[in-house]
């Protein structure tokens, strides 16, 4: 073996360690942030049951069970999947502006009250909205253009979340009270996302994974949703905004960040 060969020999062995080095070092990098993953969610939340159903209309849901007094709306300007919070997508949004009602003990939850897109007012529209009254512990649904409009036992303890009405009470006349709140493309095959509450108080934050109209995405939920004991609920924003975040499952919508999203606490 001459003395060129050598050196070729010796810069291969040189260059195959470091491309090893290399390799051992993302392998590394990686399973400290699998490890750091797995750290975060040991400490998300977990007072809340993840659940997942197919309709016979084929709409497939996925929602998460827990009591209204573990949930708050949030501003996020993130994807839901992406967020450092469990929970679900919330009201519409138009760039930076939120054009749902979203108050916390009437605070606004996405800039000052009386502010364009701060989240004090149901946009254009007297809409469904989504109240939890925190001295009755009772969910119901008011039909509202501004969240000082909201009727509550006391005002330093509830939240409110706008949106559609689902009008579960009205069976099939249901469409007509969304017709007057404008629900947006109802009858569009989009992703839909919905909260809804039974008569025990329990509330299901509930998203598809599957595209359809306004009434397919209804029909799903009364089927699957609540054991036949859902009392009413509000339609959230859908399409790319539909979108989830648990332990167990992310849905990302069409991956866009959305302003505001109901959370769980813990």
């Amino acid at each position: 073996m001459n003395h060129a060969t050598k050196i070729k020999i010796g810069i291969a062995g040189i260059a195959a360690l470091g491309l090893a080095v290399i390799v051992m070092a993302v392998a590394l990098v990686a399973e400290g942030l699998g490890n750091m993953r797995e750290a975060d969610e040991a400490d998300m939340p977990r007072a809340y049951e993840y659940g997942t159903a197919v309709a016979a209309n084929g709409m497939e849901l996925h929602y998460l069970q827990t009591r209204p007094s573990n949930v708050e709306p949030l501003s996020v300007r993130n994807n839901v999947s992406a967020a450092a919070y469990y929970g679900i997508n919330g009201g519409f949004f138009y760039e930076d502006a939120l054009l749902s009602v979203s108050v916390i003990n009437d605070a606004p939850v996405h800039g000052e009250p009386g502010q364009y897109g701060a989240g004090d007012s149901n946009a254009k529209y007297a809409r469904g909205t989504l109240v939890w009254d925190g001295v009755l512990d009772r969910l119901s649904v008011q039909v509202v253009r501004q969240a000082q409009e909201i009727e509550v036992t006391d005002r330093s303890r509830f939240w409110a979340q706008g949106g559609i009405s689902m009008s579960l009470p009205l069976g099939e006349e249901w469409a007509l009270q969304a017709t007057e709140e404008a629900a947006p493309l109802p009858d569009q095959n989009s992703l839909r996302s919905a909260a809804v509450y039974d008569t025990e108080g329990n509330l299901y934050l509930v998203v598809s994974a599957t595209k359809g109209p306004l009434a397919a995405f209804r029909t799903a939920i009364v089927e699957q949703i609540g054991a036949g004991k859902l009392v009413d609920g509000i339609f959230l924003d859908g399409d790319g905004s539909s979108q989830l975040h648990s332990r167990e499952k992310k849905l990302s919508g069409d991956g866009r960040p959305v302003v505001q999203m109901l959370r769980l606490i813990e």
